[in-house]
């Protein structure tokens, strides 16, 4: 074997090593965004969940009766 393809050898493996950590990096990511996703969608529908109980629970304001004129008969 001639060095030139020991060189090339180890560039193809060092290059697929690479490409490895790389999926693994970007595989971390994509798992952090997913759990950050989760807490944050959990931790609005408490804030809706809250809110529509509080809706609930106060009495609903009054709407002031509008009375139509009367129509005049002939």
């Amino acid at each position: 074997m001639t060095s030139d393809q020991a060189r090339q050898r180890a560039e193809r493996n060092f290059k697929r090593e690479e490409r490895a950590q790389d999926g693994r990096k970007a595989m971390i990511e994509y798992e952090a965004q997913a759990v950050a996703t989760r807490k944050k969608t959990a931790r609005l529908k408490a804030l809706r969940l809250a809110k529509e109980a509080q809706a609930r629970n106060e009495p609903l304001p009054e709407k002031p009766v509008e009375r139509r004129p009367t129509r005049r008969q002939k």
